[in-house]
């Protein structure tokens, strides 16, 4: 069965009759409003984890950024903390920490002792607590540098 070329066109013309009268009517330029500048707005809290007993305990702390929260780590915790039992396995030389983001939105964690000479709580300790957005750590100089995250028992 074929279709006509006068039906084809007359079809054609009728199709877009119907789409073009959907019922939206052009309209000039609409110009947004600015989008929001200024700083961003510091978090509420900070998590750090320090260690009890053998596991990593979540301890809430002021807005700090992650270098800071890091050095916290490696400061140990507060009086308040360690009369709770609280620990750290972050040596005090392992402050000052960098943190940066590579091209794929991991975070990059450098130390200023070799990571290899961390332990095993000490490593869990600075990627659960640079892991705050929940995407994968990178641990420089560590045993293995693939990215890691934050045990989902924490």
């Amino acid at each position: 069965m074929t279709v006509s070329r006068g039906r084809r066109v007359l079809l054609v013309a009728v199709a877009s009759t119907a789409l073009a009268g959907c019922g939206v009517q052009p309209s000039g330029i609409i110009h947004g409003s600015s989008p929001p500048s200024g700083a961003v707005a510091p978090a509420a809290s900070t998590t750090l984890y320090f260690v009890s007993g053998g596991w990593l305990e979540p301890v809430a702390r002021g807005p700090m950024s992650p270098a800071e929260a890091l050095g916290a780590l490696a400061g140990g915790p507060t009086a308040e903390e360690r009369a709770r039992g609280l620990t750290s396995e972050v040596p005090p030389a392992a402050a000052p920490f960098t943190v940066t983001t590579d091209v794929s939105g991991r975070t990059v964690v450098t130390t200023s002792v070799p990571g290899g000479e961390l332990s095993a709580l000490a490593v869990e300790q600075i990627v659960c607590t640079a892991a705050a957005d929940g995407g994968p750590v990178v641990l420089v100089g560590a045993r293995d540098d693939s990215p890691v995250g934050c045990p989902p028992w924490y």
